[in-house]
């Protein structure tokens, strides 16, 4: 059964669907603004990944040449490696999803954004991180927030929300936030001597944004949302942290605040923190 929510970002209209397209995800939907489409899934493994010293998360967003309706001609005519912007906007997804997963969480897990389809005057990549938290939101990971992203712009001394191409190339400010009702967890800028007034404004701004999509994956939730996961962290070790906190803090306060004394020390504590824990006294 198909779910719809529509979402009104200050004139910027953004709907997300569920449950017509990838229904063997974990979690799917297809995020529409104009006429960009955009359709992210999210799965995860039900076993920790063995050996796994950190969470492996996989972004995947890619921009295919039939989004725009071209396909590649000549004699090349598949699809090459994914494009410089197609990498950072992978990064854009990444960081403010990575810290949200609960502390200790080793399952491999996907998070893939297709663009299907590429509106010729607005950039789709803001889209998929919204997708990205939806997708997570009504699936059964043990994600429990849930989280939003917006590109603000500041044109005429008025902040717009997913400004298009031609809107950025006179705006004086651009910045993307991403985070939840509850606070910020990214923010990506650039500027054109804006004031430190105007930088915090566009943060407010687009926290506000945020807050509005994350109300709004709240519905979907809602109507579409799977009971979540339990997730139970490994037993940590308490002796073997308390002699490398204790060695490591003896060793960096005995060292000077120099700057080539402290990159000496970090590499040094970080030594000593590997052989303390393979091998603790």
């Amino acid at each position: 059964m198909s779910h719809i929510v529509e979402i009104d970002l200050h004139g910027s209209k953004v709907s997300i669907e569920t449950g017509k397209i990838a229904k063997q995800a974990h979690g799917s939907v297809v995020v529409r603004s104009g006429d960009s489409v955009v359709l992210v899934t999210a799965c995860s493994n039900a076993e920790p990944k063995p050996g796994a010293n950190f969470f492996p998360l996989t972004v995947d967003y890619r921009e295919y040449t039939y989004a725009a309706g071209k396909f590649p001609g000549g004699f090349i005519k598949r699809e090459g490696r994914m494009s410089e912007k197609e990498t950072l906007t992978c990064r854009l997804i990444d960081r403010p999803v990575r810290p949200l997963f609960p502390e200790g969480y080793s399952c491999e897990t996907q998070i893939i954004a297709m663009v299907l389809s590429a509106d010729p005057e607005r950039d789709p990549s803001v889209l998929a991180i919204v997708g990205a938290g939806a997708a997570l939101a009504i699936s059964d990971n043990p994600f429990e927030h849930v989280l939003g992203g917006v590109r603000v712009g500041l044109i005429k001394g008025v902040f717009t929300a997913n400004p298009s191409y031609e809107e950025t190339k006179e705006t004086k400010l651009s910045i993307v936030v991403a985070g939840t009702d509850k606070g910020i967890v990214m923010v990506e800028a650039g500027a054109d001597s804006a004031s430190e007034e105007e930088v915090l404004e566009a943060i407010e701004f687009g926290h506000d944004c945020c807050k509005k999509i994350a109300a709004g994956i709240r519905e979907l939730v809602k109507l579409a949302g799977k009971p979540k996961r339990t997730f139970t962290p490994a037993a940590v070790n308490q002796d073997v942290l308390n002699k490398i906190s204790t060695a490591v803090r003896a060793e960096s306060l005995s060292k000077s605040t120099s700057t080539v004394t402290f990159i000496s020390s970090a590499y040094a504590s970080a030594n000593l923190t590997a052989a303390l824990t393979v091998s603790p006294p």
